[in-house]
């Protein structure tokens, strides 16, 4: 196996540098794009005096260099004290940590729920579609409930974040959960049929044929887990009043809307951008593990 990994022929450099400058050209014409659009429908709205679906102005759609230069004036009204991209900075690192506990509490016990349900066929059928329901009960009523329960219960340095993090977990689990089962399964029944003549166990078929064979589709639930639980995160820290995360912020600016909206849509672009960032880094964990997986190497 090792030998044959060898052999593969590598990639040269050049082509890598080109592929990664022609995929970062398209995504600043697809920004560029969107830009053009966003403006666009805003000046043809304005122009024709349009109303449908909403009345467009520079309160329900500021220009977007409106919008990215607030980021770089004073956070208070006042014109004192820091720059508003240093407070959202500062509250999406926390939101981070909140969405990246919940994120890990949810990845590895979605995991390991799947593998329990991939291999009792019985308990599948009775408890997934009781996880099925979970995830239609709104967030926003789970999460003071959780919030009350956990908090009590949980040591001082975890207070109300860690409530949070179990948040973000509840949406992170359910795609895990159901990708590793169909992931698991997946796997070659005449690969499944050789191991089992050669008299492997449970525990090697799983990590040697099935856990491989699960890989892309258990990294497709993390990608969508992984912006899920920035979500979480955000939904979270609302009831849990913690006012170092984006929540609070989102609170905060959304009093100010109709005045000063160009806070609150600034908040959402820092928001985005850590569920973007939190996307990419499942995508180039992906990239290299799966591009390792075994059934890849030959």
């Amino acid at each position: 196996m090792a030998t044959m990994a060898a052999e593969l022929p590598v990639e040269p450099r050049t082509e890598v540098i080109r592929r990664a400058a022609a995929r970062v050209g398209t995504s600043i014409l697809v920004l560029a794009a969107l830009w053009g659009l966003w403006e666009g429908y805003r000046w043809l709205w304005i122009q024709e005096g349009w109303t449908w679906p909403f009345i467009v102005n520079d309160t329900t759609m500021p220009h977007l260099h409106d919008i990215f230069a607030a980021l770089w004036a004073k956070a208070s009204p006042g014109g004192v004290g820091p720059r508003l991209i240093t407070v959202l900075v500062k509250g999406a690192l926390f939101t981070a940590k909140e969405a990246a506990a919940g994120f890990a509490i949810g990845a590895l016990g979605g995991f390991a729920l799947g593998v329990l349900l991939a291999h009792f066929r019985l308990l599948q059928r009775g408890l997934l579609p009781w996880i099925v329901a979970s995830q239609t009960v709104p967030i926003l009523v789970v999460a003071p409930m959780v919030v009350v329960w956990a908090n009590p219960k949980l040591p001082d340095s975890l207070k109300d974040w860690g409530a949070v993090a179990l948040i973000a977990a509840f949406l992170t689990f359910f795609p895990v959960t159901v990708n590793t089962i169909r992931g698991l399964q997946s796997a070659d029944r005449r690969a499944l049929e050789l191991m089992r003549s050669y008299a492997a166990g449970d525990w090697r078929i799983l990590w040697k044929l099935r856990f491989p064979a699960a890989l892309p589709y258990i990294f497709a639930a993390l990608k969508i887990s992984a912006t899920a639980s920035v979500v979480g995160a955000l939904i979270g820290e609302l009831p849990s009043s913690i006012p170092n995360g984006l929540g609070a912020q989102i609170i905060n600016f959304s009093q100010y809307y109709t005045t000063q909206p160009r806070g609150l849509w600034a908040t959402n672009v820092i928001a985005a951008a850590l569920g973007i960032s939190f996307f990419l880094i499942v995508l180039i964990a992906e990239k290299l593990v799966v591009r390792r997986a075994p059934e890849n190497l030959v």
